[in-house]
């Protein structure tokens, strides 16, 4: 047992002398390598050295070469700069020289032109005192002052102006007027030869015939029951008077005169005359009346070539028929009025079919004038805005009067076209009690301006013909003073058609040779 405890004593002391020869021996052989390692090291960088130094050598060899090479070439260009230089101021020092050349011609011409200066001076005095005598003398002949002989020259230079541009303003206005009159004339001519329509007399009264002087009886009846049921259905009033085999109607609408006339009519023709046959044939005569007008309003559509307006309208178009201005049926106007604004549209290149529209309906206000307050333009645009129809056309109705501002060209053809129907010959006639109040109201408003000696209205009104005085209007004047009694017309008067403003101004010199 103890042997075996020797022998493991003796292989632990094996193995730890072995442990510690082999640590002894890897020590060394470390300690080798890292000593190999190092020489090697030092010997590379030996090599390394070695090659820096040889290119350094190199390139000191290299920065040397280019450094001389540099400095060659410096030379070179200093040498280049220095004959540059040396041309420079060859080339300055000439230059120098012509200056100073110029300056002594300069100074030269100066010395002369003082001297010139002087002279003139002298002999500025001299005109200037000559001027100063001559002023002078002439105050003293002509008995004015420097200040008074400006102002007398001023103001004929003012007066022969004033002159002269009035030439020219009626001498502009003339060839404008002679262009625009010449295409206006070719352009209304053409539009009313294409265009012919009849008119109606204006009237507030018709006549219904009656077969003998008996049936005037029977229309009054028993003490007076038919004729209140006739007035009274119809809102007309009957006139029976002396005159023989007829009875007049008036009413100032034409829609409940027309009503009476055909039951009246139909009365007569039947002989019973009482309350309820008067209700039954009044009421058949209404009926009949707006089936014209329905086939009236129709008509103009078709006649016209506007489509899609509404009912209503057609029934407004249609009622016209039964109204007169002037004398001049309505519902023939619009359809005039459309016709001639169309063919002026179709002329110029503008909408035809809004022209056409807009002349249909321009009036239509007037349909229910007497049932709407307002001008009539303004209840039409607002009637044909209500019904659909498109702004620019309620622009015409509103604008054909000028109560507000044309927003195209077609409202302008409507507006020219409307008055062209209601001013060609024959449209239109007027009371005698009318024309004279509108020629009298004329005259009076051209007498109101100053200056103005006497003023005429002829050819029916159509014209205004102003005497001023020629002392206190000039020729300017003149033209001014036209242009606003036009404008004052235009402004308080109502009127068919245009008037013509003529301004005349007369001067007669009178001498006798003795």
């Amino acid at each position: 047992m103890r042997f075996g405890l020797d022998r493991q004593v003796l292989i632990l002391l094996s193995i730890l002398i072995a442990a510690a020869v082999g640590g002894v021996l890897g020590y060394l052989l470390r300690r080798l390598l890292v000593e190999a390692r190092i020489r090697a090291a030092q010997e590379q960088a030996r090599h390394i050295i070695a090659d820096a130094e040889a290119h350094a050598r190199e390139i000191r060899l290299a920065a040397r070469d280019e450094a001389v090479r540099m400095r060659d070439a410096a030379e070179a260009e200093l040498s280049q700069r220095r004959a540059e230089l040396r041309r420079a101021e060859e080339r300055l020092q000439s230059r120098l020289e012509t200056l100073e050349r110029r300056l002594e011609q300069i100074e030269t011409r100066e010395k002369r032109l003082n001297q010139r200066q002087s002279q003139i001076d002298k002999r500025a005095n001299q005109v200037q005192k000559m001027e100063e005598s001559i002023r002078s003398e002439l105050e003293r002949i002509a008995g004015l002052s420097s200040e008074d002989a400006k102002i007398e020259l001023l103001k004929q230079v003012e007066l022969d102006t004033r002159q002269e541009m009035a030439r020219v303003i009626r001498q502009v206005e003339a060839e404008m007027e002679e262009r625009a009159e010449e295409q206006a004339r070719k352009l209304i001519t053409m539009a009313i030869e294409r265009v012919a329509s009849d008119h109606v007399a204006e009237t507030t009264v018709s006549t219904v015939p009656l077969p003998n002087d008996e049936m005037k009886g029977r229309i009054i009846g028993r003490q007076g029951r038919n004729i209140r049921a006739i007035e009274m259905c119809t809102g007309v009033d009957l006139v029976v008077d002396d005159t023989p085999e007829a009875v007049i109607i008036s009413s100032f609408d034409p829609v409940r005169r027309e009503v009476a006339r055909i039951a009246l009519n139909k009365l007569v023709q039947d002989g019973r005359i009482h309350p309820a046959r008067i209700e039954r044939e009044v009421e058949k005569a209404r009926q009949e009346v707006e089936r014209q007008i329905r086939e009236a309003g129709e008509e103009a559509v078709i006649e016209t070539g506007v489509q899609g307006l509404h009912p209503e309208l057609l029934k407004l178009i249609g009622r016209l028929k039964f109204r007169t201005s002037y004398g001049q049926n309505q519902y023939y106007h619009a359809i005039e009025t459309a016709h001639i604004a169309g063919l002026l549209a179709a002329e110029l290149g503008a909408d035809v079919k809004t022209a056409k529209m807009g002349g249909l309906l321009h009036d239509i206000g007037k349909a229910v004038s007497h049932e709407v307050e307002g001008p009539h333009a303004q209840v039409g645009a607002e009637i044909a805005r209500r019904y659909g129809v498109p702004e620019k056309v309620v622009n015409i109705i509103a604008s054909h009067h000028r109560e507000v501002e044309a927003q195209s060209i077609e409202a302008v053809l409507v507006a020219a076209a409307d008055a062209i129907s209601g001013a060609r010959p024959g449209a239109r006639r007027e009371a005698l009690e009318t024309y004279i109040k509108r020629v009298t109201a004329l005259e009076e408003l051209a007498n109101s301006f100053e200056g103005v000696q006497q003023s005429y209205a002829i050819q029916a009104g159509r014209e205004l013909r102003i005497i001023v005085k020629p002392e206190d209007i000039d020729d300017l004047a003149a033209i001014r003073l036209a242009k606003d009694i036009a404008r004052k017309v235009e402004d308080n008067l109502e009127y068919p058609g245009q008037i013509k403003v003529t301004v005349i101004r007369e001067t007669r010199s009178v001498e006798y040779a003795k």
